[in-house]
């Protein structure tokens, strides 16, 4: 069986945290640095002409959105197979470290100048992805013990590595990638992987004792799986089944950052700012850098209502997430307004919407990771990460679905319609709140 970090004796600690977190956040740093870098230079890669300077693929905006909605979900569904690898086979340590390999080979090829390359290196992306994305999750959870507060705050500090990975990655592969080549955009992204992967091999003596497989023979294996789930472990996936449909909703509505909204901040967009051009793809490092500085603010908000008796639930945070974020394409609106009368609208319509999905994220995301390590069976912990992870995808193929859409529907009437939808959503998942609270058996408590 697995050991925590936390049942094992500690020498020392970093910032009251078990050293390996730092381990798996820088780790997790260079894999999203590679993830966004590559991200921000997809879709205005592909609608680029061919005749360019700069060549690209050519493609119409309904032809890249798409693809770029195919990509981003088997990028996150592969999670399931890599979940089940995980939990039955290899661990989530060692399938972390197969799919960092992946990555650095998808990222790599991605750099290569050929269509061929480019449809190769995704490939392998998504494969990477699926093996490091939930089971990196995982681990981090595998540090604490449970009942241990510091799990939540742990997830906020990894979740921190998270965006500062997103956070530099638009602006220097996108700015390489738009300015100069963008396969070297792609390259840059590929080195970010490599020093990820070094981080994570140098960093394994860090990490004795988590991310094991949950058996040692395959006695242990067969009496794992014939454990049958309690009333109340079968409630508790009840209610993380709900959560998962919540995250497809979120992601459906929020990841139109890396479609839609880049397209739009490219094509649409008043970029001047004192006589430079703002490249398009600098816009998606907004999100990150609004993490950064306001994740901290957010948390505490989070405990001060906590500690005076409010509402402070982890699918209340989630449904207020949705909200917020679905307030963020107000602010689009005005933009898609302004651009009809105007024929360009003002970037500042696009800082406030990722203010706004910014808001909605932290109060979501983190907490969902954290939510899902204790709510999650043994026996299916990594699967389960997987399907969370898998949600997110199919949260992007709607985003993708969405944008593609808009090309028909007009921005104006897709961003009122995204807003509508979230609000409702969210108000209905407030009004059921308590039934569903009473399905988590006190595993927040």
């Amino acid at each position: 069986m697995s050991v925590s970090q936390s049942d094992l004796p500690q020498k020392r600690l970093i910032f009251g945290h078990p050293p390996g977190l730092f381990v798996l956040f820088f780790t997790e740093l260079w894999e999203r640095f590679s993830y966004y870098g590559m991200r921000a230079l997809f879709t205005i890669f592909l609608v680029a002409e061919t005749s360019d300077q700069n060549p690209g693929f050519g493609w119409t905006n309904e032809e890249a959105i798409a693809l770029y909605g195919w990509y981003t979900m088997l990028v996150y569904v592969a999670s399931i197979p890599g979940g089940w690898i995980a939990d039955n086979y290899l661990g989530q340590k060692k399938t972390v470290m197969l799919g960092g390999l992946l990555l650095c080979l998808g990222h790599g090829i991605l750099a290569l100048d050929s269509e061929i390359s480019f449809y190769v290196g995704c490939a392998f992306i998504i494969l990477g992805v699926g093996g490091l994305k939930p089971n990196i999750s995982s681990m981090v959870g595998g540090l604490y013990a449970d009942g241990d507060g510091r799990r939540d705050l742990g997830f906020y500090i990894f979740y921190l590595g998270i965006n500062l990975g997103a956070f530099f990655a638009p602006l220097l592969c996108g700015w390489v990638g738009e300015t100069y080549n963008w396969h070297y955009g792609f390259g840059l992204a590929a080195i970010g992987m490599l020093i990820g992967q070094i981080t994570y091999y140098y960093g394994q003596p860090y990490l004795a004792g988590v991310g094991e497989l949950a058996f040692s023979s395959k006695e242990e294996k067969q009496r794992l799986k014939n454990t049958k789930l309690t009333p109340i472990e079968k409630d508790r996936v009840k209610v993380l089944l709900i959560s998962f449909l919540m995250i497809i909703i979120f992601w459906g509505a929020f990841e139109q950052a890396g479609g839609l909204m880049n397209l739009y901040a490219k094509q649409k967009t008043d970029r001047m700012l004192m006589g430079f051009e703002i490249p398009a793809s600098w816009f998606q490092a907004l999100n990150a850098f609004f993490i950064v500085t306001l994740a901290v603010v957010v948390g505490r908000i989070w405990m001060i209502i906590k500690a005076k008796g409010g509402e402070a639930s982890s699918i209340f945070k989630i449904a207020l997430g949705i909200l917020i974020m679905g307030i963020g394409f107000i602010f689009m609106r005005f933009a898609a307004s302004e651009y009809t009368l105007m024929g360009k609208s003002s970037m500042y319509w696009l800082v406030l919407a990722y203010l706004f999905h910014t808001l909605g994220e932290l109060c979501a995301s983190p907490v969902s990771l954290s939510y899902i390590t204790k709510l999650a069976p043994l026996k299916y912990a990594s699967l389960i990460m997987g399907v969370y992870w898998a949600a997110s995808g199919l949260g992007n193929k709607l985003a993708a679905t969405i944008g593609a859409y808009a090309g028909a529907a007009g921005e104006k009437a897709t961003f009122t319609g995204i807003f509508v939808f979230c609000t409702l959503f969210a108000l209905l998942i407030m009004a059921i709140l308590k039934p569903l609270k009473r399905l988590a058996h006190g595993a927040e408590d």
